[in-house]
């Protein structure tokens, strides 16, 4: 369609936008109506992804000041957290979850160049990576071909680009099936001083479109990601972007070159919406506006319209607002990185964009009227209690028969293969965790990731978390669990918890009872937040995460991803792996009669509705500032927190990694299967340095946290629970290495 055609009513409909948004878009435009190009421009602009229109009342309710903070959530294009030693952390989570149901390989991919060019826009380095990825049954082929394709387009885009890969999570569940979640996180590292902001400003000023060429890849791909997934969603292939990691790795270089030379005023990738999103924000930032030449972007596909290029998510691209009379120097820094650089235009005193193309004024938009805070509309929706959420308290525990300890043996070694806790070794042997000289972890095993910040005595601990049934049981609660868990594996790290990034991702969000699980989830991140006092430095909200397929439609269950760091003391670092013979395992917070929402009851028992496992935040707080003061004074030598499998699968992992075994002594006062294998919250595994146990138990009791000894490491490989012999550590590492791969790899034919 071109700008001769009428534009109607039901023109904007097509295009995902309401009626009363088209009248409003009339008005911004002094009542005349949109031509198609700028009625595109506003489809895309004040589409779900890009606007937060149905989001934004409840995120500005999230704890967003900190003395940590060094910029605002929502300023710039990510998190910047002071770290110490003059340097600052940059980090972001976003999701790239409907590109990849419909092209994994290239969904995956262009989501993580997406997310490092957030981070190295800004003046920072990446230095690390991760990712939180969520599918259906593994024993689905369909399942297992969108696991290889993702996987194997982040190890493609990230090896190539050269960041490590230093922690992540992987989930599988029937109702990620058709609507897979694949969430990227990218941490990198800078001078405080040297940030480059996202605004345009400076009457004048020369704007520079830098990078790859634009093509046809990813137009109106942020109103794809607006839109539920159906059977038809894979003819919207040409809404996938394609991404080329070696032509980033040159304009990362090129950009932290620029960055030394001053001559940039400032600069945005061009992610979802392309040249329209990055020339308005960046405008509006200003408070100015900017005339564009479209006949100057460098294109590599002929006869594109001008919506086309405006709409474009070509990857690998930049646009830069320059300071005038500096032109030279951009231009030769990005000659030498043999990377386009081609002037398209300039900023003005005006809050108007103004696009040309072939000689024609092809749109004249208010650049602030199509921004997030600015013109772009803000609803509060309508929510309700969904029916299912009363059920999950009609679960009595008492129902479920115990085991005795010969099925317990039984129940160990099926979640010590089960998909979402067996390692995910398939996985991250793909991703390249060693590039660079960043990672502090990968020969240390902790429960965070922790990388390298040269030239000070501080490293960053990282990692993203989030059980996505915990939060379809209860989103106030599980979320909050989520992010106890994010500060919870921080601080088993070694590392103090600082902020978070988090992904929200949710089904439709004009369904009542989807829009009442994103509420209660932003308020028990909330609560959960201002304890921690981890302020939320920005992030990304998915919704539209369900599938329509042959008459049914449904939503992933709520995955409210926390993407969190910490600094850690580069001689504090803590490793989970149990280290000396005959040591005694000490279990730090309650025992707890509780199996709700465990691995074991939901795919052993097969009991699919219970409510959250049992969480109390201020027991929580209270655990992580004892175990980090024993951390920081030398007390313990290990410490593994308690998530998925519970005590069982926490004590496997922390012995398997020096092939130790250990026993487990069970206490009467609750059932065997919670003693076991419940996920009851706020607990963590630890063994003591040698003559440490009474200074340990001391300061726990001076913090009020309960204590007691679960077990005891053995040398001789083998795991006995009450003295019953459960098998070797040889057996049980065998299975838990290879469950994923066995079925990855069709080894079990």
């Amino acid at each position: 369609m071109d700008n001769t055609q009428t534009v109607t009513v039901e023109t904007a409909r097509e295009l995902g936008l309401l009626p009363e948004e088209f009248e409003k878009i009339k008005e911004y435009l002094g009542g005349r109506t949109p031509n198609y190009t700028e009625l595109s421009i506003y489809s895309v602009m004040w589409s779900e992804h890009a606007s937060y229109k149905n989001s934004i009342k409840y995120l500005k309710t999230l704890p967003r000041e900190g003395k940590q903070l060094l910029v605002k959530p929502g300023e710039e294009n990510a998190g910047m957290v002071d770290v110490g030693g003059g340097k600052a952390c940059v980090f972001k989570i976003e999701s790239h979850n409907h590109p990849c149901a419909v092209e994994p390989f290239q969904g995956a991919a262009t989501g993580v160049g997406g997310i490092n060019r957030d981070i190295f826009t800004m003046g920072a380095r990446p230095i690390a990576q991760l990712n939180s990825l969520r599918f259906g049954n593994l024993n689905n082929p369909h399942t297992q071909w969108l696991v290889k394709g993702v996987v194997k387009g982040i190890s493609h885009y990230g090896n190539s680009f050269g960041v490590p890969v230093l922690g992540g999570e992987v989930f599988f569940d029937d109702c990620f099936e058709h609507n897979p979640l694949v969430n990227a996180m990218s941490v990198g590292i800078m001078k405080k001083e040297d940030l480059i902001s996202a605004v345009a400003k400076g009457k004048g000023n020369p704007v520079y479109i830098v990078g790859s060429a634009t093509g046809k890849d990813g137009i109106h791909g942020a109103t794809f990601a607006s839109a539920d997934v159906t059977e038809n969603t894979a003819d919207d292939i040409p809404s996938i972007q394609v991404g080329d990691p070696f032509q980033e790795k040159l304009l990362l270089e090129a950009t932290l070159e620029l960055r030394k030379s001053g001559a940039v005023v400032g600069m945005q990738d061009m992610g979802a919406a392309g040249i329209i999103c990055s020339t308005s924000e960046m405008s509006e930032k200003g408070s100015s506006g900017m005339v564009i030449d479209l006949d100057k972007v460098p294109l590599r596909q002929k006869n594109m319209e001008a919506w086309e290029i405006l709409l474009s998510e070509s990857q690998e691209r930049m646009l830069v607002c320059v300071a005038k009379g500096r032109e030279k120097e951009v231009e030769d820094i990005f000659a030498k990185w043999d990377l386009n650089c081609a002037r398209i235009g300039e900023v003005i005193d005006e809050d108007m964009l103004y696009f040309r193309y072939r000689g024609e004024l092809v749109a004249q938009v208010p650049a602030a009227s199509l921004v997030l805070g600015g013109g772009a509309p803000v609803y509060s929706r309508e929510y309700k209690e969904p029916e299912y959420y009363a059920r999950t308290f009609e679960f009595e525990k008492e129902r479920v028969s115990e085991p005795n300890l010969q099925e317990a043996k039984k129940i160990s070694m099926f979640l010590a293969s089960a998909p979402n806790i067996a390692s995910k070794r398939w996985v991250y042997e793909q991703y390249d965790s060693m590039v660079g000289t960043c990672n502090m972890s990968t020969n240390r095993p902790s429960d965070a990731g922790v990388a390298n910040v040269k030239g000070t005595d501080n490293a960053i601990a990282m990692t993203c978390d989030c059980n996505s049934r915990y939060v379809y049981s209860d989103p106030l609660k599980g979320t909050q669990i989520a992010v106890s868990e994010a500060a919870r594996n921080i601080v088993c790290a070694g590392g103090e918890p600082l902020a978070i990034t988090n992904c929200l991702n949710f089904g439709n969000p004009y369904n009542k009872e989807t829009y009442w699980q994103f509420v209660k989830a932003i308020e028990g991140m909330g609560v959960a937040c201002r304890k921690f006092n981890t302020p939320v430095t920005g992030g990304n909200v998915s919704f539209y995460n369900q599938a329509s397929m042959n008459g049914k439609v449904e939503a992933v269950y709520p995955s409210p991803v926390i993407g969190m760091i910490g600094t850690v003391a580069k001689d504090n670092q803590m490793t989970m792996d149990f280290k000396t013979g005959g040591a005694t395992v000490y279990l730090l917070g309650d025992i707890v009669d509780d199996i709700n929402c465990s691995e074991y009851l939901y795919s052993y028992r097969g009991i699919k509705l219970s409510p959250a496992p049992y969480f109390d935040l201020d027991k929580e707080a209270d655990l992580q500032k004892a175990l980090l003061e024993l951390i920081r004074d030398g007390i313990i030598e290990s410490a593994h927190d308690l998530s998925e499998g519970g005590l069982f699968i926490a004590m496997l992992e922390s012995a398997m990694w020096r092939n130790f075994g250990f026993d487990i002594y069970t206490s009467g006062d609750v059932r065997l299967d919670s003693f076991l294998f419940g996920e009851a919250q706020s607990r963590v595994i630890v063994t003591v340095n040698n003559g440490c146990e009474d200074e340990m138990l001391s300061r726990l009791n001076k913090h009020g946290i309960a204590c007691c000894a679960v077990g005891m490491v053995r040398e001789d490989g083998m795991v006995c629970v009450d003295e019953e012999v459960f098998g070797k550590i040889a057996d049980y590492k065998q299975s838990y290495d290879t469950a994923l791969e066995n079925v990855l790899e069709n080894k079990n034919k």
